[in-house]
């Protein structure tokens, strides 16, 4: 299934969080933070969970929770076409942080393979009064019911694949337009200083990895919540 849609959540909270680059620690913080409830919360992932940061493998363990809905990244494609094609695909994603899955076992790699290859290209959430979606990079032509249909149908063309996971043209160019047929769409992709809304589409990875800050942003009632990782490596220290 390309695209997943999710029903209204009526007994909790639906939280978005951006791109986690192996930051799983950080995001159990800020879970924390917001006091999420597995029991009625869910979480929601742009993509990119892997590659470059320190927890790259705990990514299968946080996507057999029921809570926990990811789209694919441009980074989990990357390792799957690693692992596909390894004599053209290989390089380019051990020089993008991919080592980590080189190191697991084959038993370990297998699960990662299996898990990224089902995840969806898009989700689409109801809420209320209307729907918002959630991708990694962008939405092509601006026309999610078009491209609800074309994954619906297992059919999406190859400049489908090039806006979900690789585009930056909206925040370069500081906007692109508003995306047709949602209210709200979430996406990661391209490191901001801060969250920042173009459009009607909001970017949400703000560098983890990099040393910028985690965050999460709640479709419910439109909270945002950040931890920065100087703060997560200071809880880190005192810890120990």
């Amino acid at each position: 299934m390309m695209i997943r849609k999710l029903p209204r959540n009526t007994a909790g909270r639906d939280w978005v969080v951006g791109d986690l680059h192996g930051c799983f620690s950080q995001l159990g913080r800020l879970l924390k933070i917001i006091a999420f409830n597995p029991a009625c919360d869910r979480l929601l992932s742009v993509g990119d969970m892997v590659d470059r940061g320190p927890e790259s493998r705990m990514a299968v363990e946080w996507l057999t929770q029921p809570w926990f809905h990811a789209v694919r990244g441009n980074h989990e494609q990357m390792a799957l076409d690693a692992m596909r094609n390894p004599l053209e695909d290989l390089e380019r994603h051990l020089r993008n942080g991919g080592r980590w899955l080189t190191e697991l076992s084959h038993a370990e790699r297998d699960a990662c393979l299996a898990a990224f290859a089902g995840l969806p290209l898009a989700l689409e959430i109801d809420v209320e009064g209307g729907k918002m979606g959630v991708v990694h990079a962008d939405c092509p032509d601006n026309d999610w019911p078009s491209l609800r249909a074309r994954l619906e149908a297992d059919n999406p063309r190859d400049q489908d694949y090039e806006a979900l996971l690789w585009s930056r043209e909206r925040v370069r160019n500081g906007g692109g337009g508003a995306v047709h047929g949602l209210d709200l769409l979430l996406v990661g992709h391209t490191p901001q200083e801060n969250a920042i809304l173009y459009d009607n589409v909001m970017h949400l990875d703000t560098g983890a990895v990099y040393g910028g800050k985690l965050t999460l942003f709640c479709v419910s009632d439109f909270v945002e919540v950040s931890l920065p990782a100087s703060f997560e490596h200071m809880a880190q220290f005192q810890l120990h």
